[in-house]
């Protein structure tokens, strides 16, 4: 049987994660800290950016949708939302298709933020894409290749999880 302590330490001095899951982590923390320090003094961290710029490009984005896009639970959105509501940042509208659900928009100020962040941001990402060894559109297929991976796994675990509990009843 094989030891559960070494199949996820990384190799002797080898600075990484030793897998790929702990490899994206640290590359999402890294990516977390520069985008932080490059969007600071613009209002809006790194997870905020990414939001706004989420909304920016759309007619829209119901809740539900931000939590599946953002992989984080309602609690953490709602909480998002109203900080960005506070900002007057964002707006709800009804949803064209839910009469029960809404849309989230950018107000005008909230479009301005977005855009002074991206001033910031721009050079950042600028500086990352020349750095790759592949094309930076490659590099996105490859990562969203891996969410797709990550997120079948995430919904059989929820499908098992549940089943293990409908199960025990």
């Amino acid at each position: 049987m094989r030891d559960r302590s070494t199949c996820v330490k990384p190799a002797e001095g080898s600075g990484d994660g030793g897998t790929v899951l702990f490899d994206v982590w640290l590359v999402a923390k890294s990516v977390l800290a520069l985008l932080d320090e490059a969007l600071a003094g613009s209002g809006l961290g790194a997870e905020e950016f990414a939001i706004y710029s989420l909304l920016a490009g759309g007619d829209g984005v119901s809740p539900t949708d931000l939590a599946r896009w953002m992989s984080a639970p309602g609690t953490t959105v709602s909480s998002q939302v109203k900080r960005m509501q506070a900002r007057g940042h964002v707006r709800r509208v009804a949803h064209p298709d839910d009469r029960r659900s809404y849309r989230l928009e950018l107000t005008g100020a909230g479009r301005d933020a977005w855009a002074r962040a991206g001033q910031r941001f721009l050079p950042v990402l600028q500086r990352v894409e020349d750095g790759l060894p592949t094309p930076a559109e490659q590099v996105r297929a490859t990562l969203r290749e891996l969410r797709a991976a990550v997120e079948t796994v995430r919904g059989a675990s929820a499908g098992s999880a549940a089943g293990t509990v409908a199960g025990e009843e």
